[in-house]
């Protein structure tokens, strides 16, 4: 592992310099889960849930929040997205909504923090549309599944064993 970039020989945080990196294509695929009661999922599923699509408006709050990632997260960098999915998996045997979000950009900085942000801001949104049904989801597993681009090439990571 290299030393941490975020902060200048003195200690003091600070923003890094990209500007000497060249573009290249660079993608960044996240994922995450929330699991819940038998019964909340299945209202998300069948699209019962009184508050409307459910997933539908999660899918564009996790879009909205890799535009603002720069926003969020001080020393981030603000990034042109040129691509940006979110999917859903629902998981009925582990009770759960799984979300992924692949970020992608040209430019000279990576967007793993924008897959990132992506995916907590759909799960949070899941989370707050059926809070009154279920105050006990968890959110959980929420990572970096994979990162293409750049000086660092392309990391995947390991399945657990």
């Amino acid at each position: 592992m290299s030393e941490l970039t975020h902060f200048n020989a003195a200690g003091e945080a600070h923003m890094v310099d990209v500007g000497h990196k060249p573009d290249t294509r660079r993608v960044a695929v996240a994922e995450g889960r929330i699991r819940m009661h038998a019964d909340t999922l299945e209202r998300i599923r069948a699209g019962t849930h009184r508050k409307g699509d459910v997933l539908g408006i999660a899918r564009i709050a996790a879009i909205m929040a890799t535009k603002r990632t720069a926003d969020l997260i001080p020393l981030c960098h603000p990034i042109a997205l040129t691509h940006v999915e979110v999917s859903f998996d629902l998981d009925v045997a582990d009770g759960a909504v799984r979300c992924r979000v692949t970020t992608e950009t040209v430019g000279p900085t990576g967007v793993e923090m924008e897959a990132l942000t992506g995916v907590q801001i759909a799960l949070l949104t899941i989370y707050d549309m059926c809070k009154a049904l279920d105050r006990g989801m968890c959110i959980d597993g929420v990572g970096l599944l994979e990162k293409s681009g750049g000086r660092s090439g392309h990391w995947r990571r390991e399945p657990p064993p």
